[in-house]
């Protein structure tokens, strides 16, 4: 079987190769020098009295002592143990004590010194992957002394040029686990405005506690490679963890509905303690108990009430607000941190759809312009000389577009007095913005910055290109 984690990457092809969004593997140490084939590997176990061996293969996989041979530590950890899981990196140790962490370290530190600072990414990021390393860098060393850097996942996202978040998830949790570092709560499942923490990645957990969900933190898989989709999950609508006013099972009825009322609130939950839900209070289940006995307790009108984690699949809690009209969220310390009801997730995805309106209209107009002013063979010409692809105006993309824009013969038709250059720059920001909308690239609602560039542009084509 051919590993491509083990070929050889050299000079500062190879750095970027390591630095730049991928995560190192133990096939790049053997390739890299820093191990050798049929290197011994230790993981020792002190709590429990045990110590388990593999071997370090030709293909740089782990080999343990049955002859399983696994591409991931963190995979040959915990079949060494038999369940659980475990941050292999920091498991599995060399002769010398070193773990397999310290090794991969070191190969990031020579890619770095190798790329040096001038390296520029082709990509629109930051940070070159260089400066980003060394910041990566310090930050493990801050949380290694228990004092994780705090910063806003915007933030976050910005070290990688990033204003939302979709297939650059990968990249950053890639390079995040490179350094043995995880957020807390994990960044992809909050507000882009919500505080974390890079913290260290665990050494090892029981699976039982992460399906307890007691972890801070989106621990390492045995699958570390593998790409996942980013979806909305619950903590990603800002009411989720935003607060939540309750009261004690001792509070009053009066004193209920008196906060209902001043707070225009559909329903409030009944707390004993951040980590214990006794049910909610609704107008609904008020009235139906005073009709029944006006002179009824608080006891009398609580409600059941559901309560999800904040990393909760939105998509999967639908039936629950059908039906319940509302969920309380827990966070990463299982508390309840907030509720979401049927009307945030209605303006969620009202949200998203506005975008998909906004680029349906913008489409629609730039087609009916070029339709109403060029002859369809004047267009072929420049997007399609072979006439195999645009047939008609309908079979135009926004690429296909700016080709004719950008034709200066082509603009001097339409007769607008604007600057071609100008306009063909937003054009190209916009095809940018919907390519990500379109293809679902980015579970964040647009930035207010690129949903006013769209309602801008379609400004514009209702002024110079007529129509309603």
């Amino acid at each position: 079987m051919t590993d491509s984690a083990a070929r050889p990457y050299e000079g500062p092809s190879r750095a970027r190769y390591l630095l730049d969004g991928r995560r190192v593997g133990v096939a790049d140490l053997l390739s890299g020098g820093l191990l050798k084939e049929g290197e011994q590997l230790k993981f020792v176990r002190r709590l429990v009295g045990e110590t388990h061996h593999a071997t370090v293969t030709s293909k740089g996989w782990i080999r343990l002592d049955d002859g399983d041979e696994f591409r991931s530590p963190s995979a040959a950890a915990a079949a060494a143990v038999g369940s659980g899981s475990f941050d292999g990196w920091n498991a599995w140790t060399v002769n010398d004590g070193r773990p397999l962490a310290a090794l991969r370290q070191q190969l990031l530190d020579q890619a770095a010194e190798e790329a040096g600072t001038d390296t520029v990414e082709e990509r629109q990021t930051s940070l070159a992957p260089s400066a980003r390393h060394a910041r990566l860098k310090t930050v493990r060393e801050q949380a290694e002394k228990g004092e994780p850097q705090s910063l806003s996942v915007q933030e976050l996202l910005g070290w990688w040029g990033a204003t939302g978040r979709g297939p650059v998830n990968d990249q950053i949790e890639a390079e995040l686990a490179n350094h043995s570092l995880v957020t807390a709560p994990g960044f992809d499942k909050v507000p882009l405005d919500s505080t974390i923490e890079l913290v260290k990645a665990p050494d090892g957990f029981s699976g039982e506690e992460l399906v307890a969900g007691a972890q801070a933190f989106t621990a390492p898989t045995a699958n570390e490679g593998e790409s996942h989709e980013t979806g909305l999950t619950v903590g990603t609508l800002p009411s989720a963890l935003g607060g939540v006013t309750s009261v004690k099972p001792t509070a009053t009825l009066e004193e209920v509905i008196t906060l209902m009322t001043l707070h225009d609130f559909s329903q409030l939950p009944v707390l004993a303690g951040p980590h214990h839900l006794r049910g909610a209070v609704t107008w609904k289940s008020i009235a139906r108990t005073r009709h029944v006995d006006p002179n009824a307790s608080l006891s009398q009108v609580i409600v059941d009430a559901r309560d999800v984690r904040y990393d909760h699949d939105l998509i999967d809690i639908l039936p629950l607000l059908a039906e319940l009209d509302f969920v309380l969220v827990k966070d990463q310390h299982n508390a309840i941190a907030g509720i979401v009801t049927a009307a945030d997730v209605a303006q969620a995805y009202g949200d998203l759809a506005s975008h998909f309106l906004l680029i349906g209209e913008m489409d629609r107009r730039l087609r009916q312009i070029i339709a109403e002013t060029f002859a369809l063979p004047e267009v072929t010409a420049l997007c399609d000389p072979t006439g195999e692809r645009v047939t008609s105006f309908g079979d135009m993309t926004v690429g296909d577009y700016l080709r004719v824009f950008e034709n200066p013969e082509r603009w001097n038709q339409l007769g607008w007095r604007l600057d071609r250059k100008v306009f063909i720059g937003r054009l190209e920001e916009i095809r940018r913005i919907r390519n990500n909308v379109m293809h679902f690239n980015s579970s964040d609602p647009l930035p207010r910055a690129d949903v006013d560039k769209i309602r801008n542009l379609n400004k514009l084509l209702r002024e110079y290109g007529g129509g309603s």
